[in-house]
């Protein structure tokens, strides 16, 4: 018989939880997280791929329950704000934390982008859980946009993590570490390129107030 992996860090939480629900626990959490529940569904996917990875779980299983409930939930989504608009959404979001700043945003940034934000909103923390609602508040209609454009952001979203977690397997730990590890390095990185960037637009604009300084003069004296 095989022994679980330890999961680490974050995983770690939802070790009892896959254990003792399995596949049950997958769909739930994704199925709420999808239609704005604040659950950890991409977590538990993860965490369900590498159990699969390591003999604990049938990653075929793992992805098809998740599939599935990742469309169910964001259709319940589409369904809560078609029905009842953005009031509805606000009143029922309150207890689940979609602020209205929070809906705002999100909104924005599907009306900017259009119909593909269906497709990457999985990818996108906030959006993911709010993508739904957001699509039934704008009337997308239904079965040649949403429908279609969510099962395929669906059928991304869970290929990707199932083949991340499923690859980890048992060797999840030394992984995990790893990319902690190279984290503060990238971290680090992204600092030096930050500052870097702040310091070259500082510098070019002291640049160009030189270069203009005198031709203000000039007009002023002309003037």
């Amino acid at each position: 018989m095989s022994v679980s992996p330890q999961l680490p860090g974050i995983f770690h939480a939802l070790e009892p939880v896959l254990r003792n629900y399995g596949y049950l626990a997958v769909g739930g959490l994704v199925l709420l997280e999808d239609f704005g529940v604040p659950a950890p569904g991409e977590t538990v996917l993860i965490a369900a791929a590498i159990y699969a990875g390591a003999g604990r779980l049938n990653v075929v299983i793992v992805a098809l329950v998740a599939f599935v409930a990742a469309v169910i939930g964001d259709n319940i989504g589409y369904l809560i704000g078609r029905l009842g608009g953005r009031a509805l959404a606000l009143r029922w979001g309150r207890y689940v934390f979609l602020t209205p700043k929070r809906l705002d945003g999100a909104q924005e940034f599907f009306t900017r982008h259009g119909g593909k934000v269906v497709t990457i909103a999985r990818f996108i923390e906030g959006l993911r859980q709010a993508n739904g609602i957001i699509a039934g508040i704008s009337d997308m209609p239904w079965s040649t946009r949403f429908l279609p454009l969510n099962a395929l952001g669906a059928a991304l979203w869970v290929g990707l993590w199932t083949t991340v977690g499923y690859t980890a397997g048992s060797n999840i730990n030394s992984v995990y570490h790893d990319l902690v590890r190279y984290e503060l390095y990238f971290g680090a990185v992204v600092a030096v390129v930050f500052v870097a960037f702040v310091t070259h637009r500082v510098l070019s604009r002291r640049r160009n107030d030189r270069g203009r300084t005198p031709v203000v003069d000039e007009v002023a004296e002309q003037g």
